[in-house]
């Protein structure tokens, strides 16, 4: 896994590349694991760059400690 600044540094180039796309941009690039990955103004495209954002915030909360030990209580009569 990358260091937290990595992950931070990743984060704000995914939600500035999705923003591009929202706002009329035809295509961005953004880099995933050392590789540019390219993403169109289309809906799949979208979807999975949203993906992406979900999961390095998911990763960022990991590596900062906040998302530890988190799980669904339920209760039981």
């Amino acid at each position: 896994m990358a260091d937290l600044e990595t992950l931070r540094r990743r984060l704000t180039e995914a939600e500035a590349a999705l923003h591009d796309l929202q706002t009329g941009k035809r295509k961005v690039s953004v880099s995933r694991n050392g590789t540019s990955i390219g993403y169109a103004n289309s809906a799949s495209d979208i979807a999975n760059l949203k993906s992406y954002i979900t999961d390095l915030k998911a990763q960022i909360s990991r590596a900062s400690g906040q998302g530890v030990g988190r799980r669904v209580i339920r209760n039981y009569f």
